[in-house]
């Protein structure tokens, strides 16, 4: 089985656009709210919902990138690791909006968790994901959801942005 395509990029820009719709609702307006994205493809995917919001709401909103390598559990910090989080502003009590490309297990976001409350005590910690795929090991959930996608296991998800890959699309990989 080849691997199939799931969003295109205009079913990406829908779902960025509709996420970034979310969550100006949800927290009414774009005041004291801060987008920060997960290395690496939820960083590019949090840059675009903060332009978007931006672009909606006529202010800047504060972005930052966020490398949780440090605060995984499923591997081995190297002494060769360079911190690439640049995140130039205070998160104490403030709306933090993490933006992760997918969620699956769980454990990705609760390190961009522990990462950003190493930093300070924001008011609200939100996340959003482009893809939720399921299968979480840990009680999290997406506050905004691109696109619920059921797979199995043994599947890979693959997002594709523009940044990195020359392409968006996200795409579900067969078995390996």
């Amino acid at each position: 089985m080849e691997h199939k395509l799931i969003l295109d990029e205009k079913a990406m820009e829908r779902a960025i656009a509709r996420i970034s719709f979310e969550i100006i609702e949800r927290n009414k307006g774009a005041d004291n709210l801060c987008i920060i994205g997960i290395l690496s493809r939820g960083a590019e995917l949090g840059k675009r919902i903060a332009e978007k919001i931006g672009q909606v709401e006529g202010k800047a909103v504060p972005y930052g990138m966020l490398d949780i390598t440090a605060f995984r559990d499923d591997k081995k910090l190297s002494a060769a690791h360079q911190d690439q989080t640049k995140i130039p502003f205070e998160v104490e009590n403030k709306q933090v909006v993490l933006v992760d490309d997918v969620i699956y297990t769980g454990r990705s976001a609760r390190s961009a968790m522990d990462a950003v409350m190493k930093r300070g005590r924001p008011k609200t910690v939100q996340l959003a994901v482009l893809v939720d795929r399921g299968h979480r090991e840990l009680p999290i959930r997406a506050d905004f959801i691109g696109k619920n996608l059921p797979t199995s296991k043994q599947e890979t998800v693959q997002v594709k942005v523009k940044e990195r890959d020359g392409i968006n699309s996200v795409l579900i990989l067969p078995e390996q």
